[in-house]
């Protein structure tokens, strides 16, 4: 390693420059192969994806509408009565305490659909508004690690707050305040936790990061099972209290990104953070840093020539009827997957099963869908199985509608879950390989947001659904199926190769145009 890393960057070939090392194999040449204690400190930061789950799903439980039965005073009260409404308060009684969930807690049952899908609809209006406002502190002033620890931190400490809520306008407030700063979590985690790892192991940290999320999903049915005789208030300290507790080893054990710190132009810190992730691999760095030297003036040079903010690469994509085109598409895919995403667990308690099992058989249905993506990716057709998983879904979705409760109706939720975290796991890779890496980051977070967009409008559905079945899986089915076939638009990316630049880019558009006008028969290779 010491003969490489030394290697000169220039040739005397004529008067040419040599080319200089990308910066992750820069990076990756001085860390060395990723040892088993790297990989499993990738693996500790990726499980905080397990805590962001519990916030995303917590009020399945926390929220859900508990049953009721009649106490027999009054003749009007009989199993058939269809809401409890319109009875006197000595007619009826709920089956659990109150204090189980705050549908009973703060008598919400007949308040009607708008304030019961409040606090869920006020947490995905934090997510977007914290997905657009904190985007680049993650990319400048904070870095991944301190932009991570601010996020679980603040979600930790509303939900701890949450816990102490006086009545619903203070928990929506809270609920809010909580997705606001869990916005950043996810892809500060997939973003840190890969860039600590060699290329190899990439995949399997970002799978990881994957069955972390399911994880964390999965282990709310069984905390609500546990507490569905008190208080709902339990939830959130039992999942916010180890959260924070998690946090701290995230601050003990965990660096900060030795790209990022380049990019800064922070060398001595980047140095730092490679010796310590070669001492954890096992390798020790006893070369000049010659190569990480050129690779931050590269880096320097790069920056220098435009704008880092999310504002100069929308304008540079707004110029550009292409690059509108394509976000404009995948957008609107993305907001069809992300309501039904996002609103499949919550309306598990209109299926009319069990609401434990429901949601159980829900998170591990994403499961497979991971699986799937990571053993597939390279040989599936993102645009076709975009428009075939969305189709599958919103056919299923709307099955719910007519199926009666019972086995079948509960399997067409199922398939139509997973067949939408599927495509919400495509979408995903898609979105990357649509832009180039000037725009990327920025792109994949106007994604990301029209996926969570879909979240704030699920809940409000999810309460409309309790009174009739079309209003929430019927809407589910039509918006991922018609919304899917906006995929069509976008072109394919499989086996095409990344461009750096928005010209690059548009010169493959360009050619690709070209061949179609002029019926040329350009190959594959014509268009990488």
């Amino acid at each position: 390693m010491a003969d490489t890393a030394t290697a000169p960057l220039l040739t005397n070939h004529g008067d040419k420059l040599a080319k200089a090392p990308s910066i992750d194999d820069t990076i990756e040449t001085y860390m060395g192969t990723t040892g088993a204690g790297q990989l499993l400190k990738a693996i500790l930061l990726a499980f905080a994806w397990a805590f962001d789950s519990q916030q995303v799903f917590i009020s399945v439980f926390t929220d859900a509408e508990p049953l009721w039965h009649c106490t027999g005073t009054d003749a009007s009260c009989s199993a058939a009565t269809a809401s409890p409404c319109a009875l006197p308060a000595s007619a009826w009684a709920w089956d659990r305490p109150a204090v189980t969930s705050v549908v009973s807690e703060w008598s919400l049952k007949c308040a009607g659909p708008a304030l019961v899908s409040l606090p869920a609809s006020s947490f995905f209006v934090g997510c977007l508004a914290g997905g657009f406002l904190l985007t680049t502190l993650a990319d400048s002033l904070l870095g991944r690690r301190k932009m991570l620890l601010t996020s679980i931190v603040s979600m930790s400490v509303a939900g701890v707050l949450t816990a102490f809520s006086p009545n619903v306008w203070a928990y929506a407030a809270l609920r809010f305040v909580s997705g606001f700063a869990r916005s950043m979590v996810g892809t500060c985690t997939m973003v840190l936790s890969t860039e600590l790892v060699g290329k190899k192991w990439r995949d399997t940290v970002c799978v990881a990061g994957f069955f972390c999320f399911t994880l964390g999903f999965l282990s709310l049915p069984a905390l609500a099972y546990t507490f569905r005789d008190v208080s709902w208030r339990n939830m959130y300290l039992w999942t916010s209290v180890p959260s924070l507790c998690y946090s701290i080893l995230i601050y003990l054990l965990v660096q900060e990104s030795p790209r990022w710190l380049l990019v800064r132009g922070r060398k001595q810190d980047a140095i730092e953070a490679l010796q310590q992730i070669a001492s954890l691999n096992g390798n020790s760095i006893t070369s000049s840093f010659s190569m990480l030297h050129a690779c931050t003036m590269q880096e320097d040079a790069a920056g220098s020539s435009g704008g880092d903010s999310v504002f100069a690469t929308l304008h540079s994509m707004w110029q550009r009827s292409w690059a509108l085109r394509r976000l404009a598409a995948i957008m609107t895919v993305s907001f069809g997957v992300g309501t039904v995403y996002y609103g499949m667990p919550l309306n598990v308690g209109n299926l009319g099963s069990n609401l434990y099992l429901s949601v159980m058989y829900n998170a591990m249905a994403e499961l497979p869908s991971s699986i799937l993506c990571w053993l597939l990716m390279g040989r599936i057709n993102r645009r076709s199985s975009v428009i075939g998983l969305t189709a599958v879904a919103g056919l299923c979705s709307l099955a719910c509608v007519v199926l009666p409760q019972g086995a079948a109706r509960m399997a067409a939720e199922l398939v139509s879950f997973s067949a939408t975290c599927t495509a919400f796991n495509v979408i995903m890779m898609y979105a990357i390989e649509l832009f180039p890496t000037s725009v990327r980051n920025s792109a994949v977070g106007l994604v990301r947001q029209a996926l969570v967009l879909g979240g704030v409008a699920a809940p409000v559905l999810v309460a409309l659904g309790r009174d009739s079945s079309f209003l929430s899986f019927g809407i589910f089915g039509l918006l991922i199926g018609c919304f899917g076939m906006f995929a069509a638009c976008l072109p394919e990316t499989r086996g095409k190769a990344m461009s750096d630049t928005m010209d690059e880019e548009e010169q493959k558009e360009a050619a690709v145009a070209n061949c179609t006008v002029d019926h040329m028969d350009c190959t594959s290779a014509d268009l990488v």
